[in-house]
Formats: structure tokens, C-alpha cells, sequence
């Protein structure tokens, strides 16, 4: 592995662990402890909190695509990511300060400028650092990029829930901004181990708008319009999921857990399911047909339809009166997974690898803007379903079988362009030399700052 490819992974795990600390606690802060000036409660309606909740993580990854023209064009992917992973700290600091909803609205805007501006440019870094020569370890470099995100998610979203309970929101939004600046320091610290290409200037504009650039979009955007699907109900167990589960049996061997530490399911299974399916399930697999990228992402859209059919049943038994317990909550996180593991890490890869050399950050935030589109459609769908006297166009169960259907609907679109998309495989010319190397394999001048 190229020397660059550990500094980047422990910087993912960092980053994603004050990213989703954060996160796996804000619809509780905004519903329960969000205070005045005055140190009265000023809390959110639930309806009010999921829609401000889907509204950020919306914001958060629509921002991918400034920060990749930034990145590209006139910065270069290392001082981007520095620059604003400062942003990203300041953002925690403003949660950490202030509990109301000022201090909220700075934070949460400086977080979603930080975390989105970096985005695309860390994910495309990791394939930046390998070239012809050991392009076949990059499948299994994206993975182990994926469970970073996954092992920063999955202690984050167990720890943070834990430090509100008992210490209250400005230990529980300060832990998360130590470890943003942990992942800052940590990425500057291997500015020397990286493989750096130089911003292409202002040229890289008319590419992007140029006929190449326009061939790309015409190609992908679809795509990620489709993918966005997934990502309107995936976020959901940050928002819906996490409120359907103050509602059951939470117990587990003696132990109750809280209602947000549901969301740690999700990551643990990523940890368990992406060497279960290197090793085990796509090897089977291959047996029967040829697992192919594209196969690979169809299956996973039609998976994602069903774990909201398991969360439509269970809000049934709710409404019935009954508590199930969380175990059948889990068998939705089990399918959500699986769905994840076989459509997104696949997609992260399929991003770099279609895209121009010169544009891979910028076709990587077409990714991430595929995670703002299907957040920005709850938060939409959430405003719109309600009346004036606090009732909803979709109860219980009918607002769960809704998402099952739209998400089934989008992989039957999915299934039919993609099989009659023709893929292309683009990586940088050679990677892992001794010294920063441009696109035509020949050393560069290290961008300011890097040395």
C-alpha cells in the first residue's frame, strides 16, 4: 500500500467519529435540551427536529462540490483539507459553547462547510495514490477507507449518546470536536508520505464545462440521482429510526439501551459484512454469474427497499398497541447494511474510476450530492405531510411502506440504465514513486505549505 494510503484512514476515522458523534445526538439535543438565552428549555417539535436534522446532512453533502472545484482548481486537495478541517473545528467549538439556538445554527453551518468542502477530496486522495502499477490494490483500499468511516461511526454513535445522558451537551459536542482536531493533525503529519496533484488552475473550469465535462455529467448524473433514493432512507435511522426506538423494548442482556445508541448497529455490521462479502459472499456469488460493479449496485437498490417494510411492521405493532422488542429493529439495520456495503462502497469506487483525471473530486461530490439530494426529499416530505392542527398525511406505518416503495420504484429505474451503461476504468498514470508526481508520471513541485 502506498505509504500516504494510513494517515488518510486514521484522519477518516477521526473525522467520521466527531462527524457522527455529532450527529447521533442532535435530534435528542434539539428535542430535549436545546435551551434560551435565559437558560429556559426552547426544545423542537419531533417533526420539526427531523426536518432540521435531514436539512443539515442535506446542506453537509451538497457542499462536496464547491469544495471540489476548490480542490481541483485552485488549492489542491491537501491545503483544502486543511484549511477547512479548521472550519470543522470551529464548528464543534461554537456546539460546545453554546446550547442555544444560535450557537446551534453556527455550529451546524460551519460543520456542514467543513465536513462537506472536504469530502471529495479526501475520498479522491485515496485513489490519487495509486497508479497502473498497483491499481489492484484500490478496490481493497476503498474498503478499508469505508471501514474507517465505520469504526469512527460505530464508537461515536455508542460514546456520545452515553456523554449527553450523563454530562450534558457541552461534553457530549466537545468530546467529537477533539477528535476533528485529532484528524487535523493527523492528515498534516503525513504531508510528506502524500502523492499530490497540482490544481489545474483556471483551465480546470472550462473542463468542467467543457465537452468532457458535459459528457461525464450527461453520463453519471442520473445515476446519482437514483442513488439519492437510498440515502433518503438511510439517514432516516438518525431521524425516524432513532424515534420509533424510544418506543420499544430496548433492553439486551440486562442492559437498556438508549434510544440513539440504536444507530452503532449499523457501523459494528459494516465492520462484520464488508470482509463477509470480500471473502465469502461475493466469491459465492461469482460462482453463479459474474459479479460485476454495476450488478453489484442494482442488487444493493433493491435490497434498500426492505428494511423499511421490517420498520413499517414494526410501527404497526407499535400503533396496535404492543411492544416488540429492538432485536426486530436490528433485522432492518441488518438489511440497511447489507444494501450499504453492496451499493455505496461499490459506488465510491465506480466514482473514482469514471471520472477524468483531472476531475476526480469534482465526479466524487456528484456522489456526496446524491447523499444531499435524498436528505433534502425527507426533510421536503416531512414539511409537506404535516397540518395545521399537528396531524400527519402519513401515520405510522403508511409513512414507512412510502419510502419502501419509492426506493423500490428507483431500483427498477436503476436496473434499467445500468444495463445499458458502458463503464469506463481511469486512474492516474503511476502512483508510490519517491516524490509527488503529476498526471503524466513526472515529479512536481510539492503545493505551498506541504513541506
Amino acid at each position: 500500500m502506498p505509504g500516504g494510503i494510513p494517515y488518510i484512514i486514521v484522519n477518516d476515522v477521526a473525522e467520521r467519529f466527531s462527524f457522527y458523534g455529532m450527529r447521533a445526538i442532535l435530534v435528542i439535543f434539539m428535542t430535549q435540551y436545546l435551551m434560551t438565552g435565559n437558560g429556559a428549555l426552547d426544545t423542537m417539535s419531533e417533526e420539526d427536529a427531523t426536518s432540521w436534522f435531514h436539512l443539515f446532512v442535506s446542506t453537509a453533502y451538497f457542499l462536496p462540490i464547491l469544495g471540489a472545484i476548490l480542490a481541483d482548481a485552485f488549492l489542491g486537495k491537501y491545503r483544502t483539507i486543511i484549511i477547512l478541517s479548521l472550519v470543522y473545528c470551529a464548528g464543534h467549538f461554537s456546539l460546545f459553547l453554546d446550547d442555544t439556538r444560535i450557537g446551534l445554527f453556527l455550529g451546524l453551518t460551519l460543520i456542514a462547510i467543513g465536513s462537506g468542502g472536504i469530502k471529495p477530496s479526501v475520498a479522491s486522495n485515496v485513489g490519487d495514490q495509486f497508479g497502473r502499477s498497483n491499481q489492484h490494490l484500490l478496490s481493497r483500499a476503498f474498503s478499508w477507507y469505508y471501514m474507517g468511516i465505520n469504526i469512527g461511526s460505530s464508537t461515536s454513535s455508542l460514546l456520545t449518546p452515553w456523554l449527553l445522558e450523563h454530562y450534558g451537551p457541552s461534553v457530549a459536542f466537545g468530546v467529537p470536536g477533539l477528535f476533528m482536531l485529532t484528524a487535523t493533525i493527523t492528515y498534516w503529519l503525513g504531508r510528506h508520505r502524500f502523492v499530490h496533484i497540482p490544481p489545474a488552475g483556471r483551465s480546470y473550469l472550462q473542463d468542467i464545462t467543457g465537452p468532457d465535462g458535459r459528457r461525464v455529467v450527461k453520463r453519471l448524473l442520473f445515476i446519482y440521482v437514483l442513488v439519492a433514493a437510498f440515502w433518503s432512507l438511510f439517514d432516516q435511522q438518525g431521524s425516524t429510526w432513532v424515534l420509533q426506538a424510544e418506543n420499544m423494548n430496548r433492553t439486551v442482556m440486562g442492559y437498556e439501551l438508549l434510544p440513539a445508541q440504536i444507530q452503532s448497529a449499523n457501523p459494528f455490521l459494516i465492520l462484520i459484512l464488508i470482509p463477509t462479502f470480500t471473502y465469502l459472499v461475493y466469491p459465492a456469488m461469482g460462482r453463479c454469474f459474474e459479479v460485476t460493479v454495476r450488478r453489484r449496485m442494482c442488487i444493493g437498490m433493491f435490497v434498500a427497499a426492505t428494511p423499511f417494510l421490517v420498520t413499517a411492521w414494526i410501527e404497526a405493532q407499535i400503533q396496535a398497541g404492543f411492544v416488540p422488542h429492538i432485536g426486530w429493529q436490528l433485522l432492518a439495520y441488518l438489511l440497511l447494511t447489507t444494501a450499504e456495503v453492496m451499493l455505496v462502497i461499490t459506488c465510491l469506487e465506480f466514482s473514482y474510476t469514471q471520472a477524468p483525471k483531472r476531475m476526480k473530486s469534482f465526479v466524487m461530490s456528484f456522489f456526496y450530492l446524491s447523499i444531499s439530494a435524498g436528505n433534502l426529499f425527507t426533510a421536503l416530505v416531512n414539511q409537506i405531510i404535516q397540518n395545521p392542527d399537528g396531524t400527519r398525511n402519513l401515520e405510522g406505518a403508511m409513512y414507512h411502506l412510502f419510502f419502501a416503495g419509492f426506493m423500490g420504484l428507483a431500483a427498477l429505474i436503476f436496473l434499467i440504465y445500468m444495463s445499458y451503461y458502458r463503464e469506463e476504468h481511469i486512474i492516474q498514470d503511476e502512483a508510490g514513486s519517491p516524490g509527488p508526481l503529476n498526471e503524466k508520471n513526472l515529479p512536481v513541485q510539492p503545493e505551498p505549505g506541504t513541506i
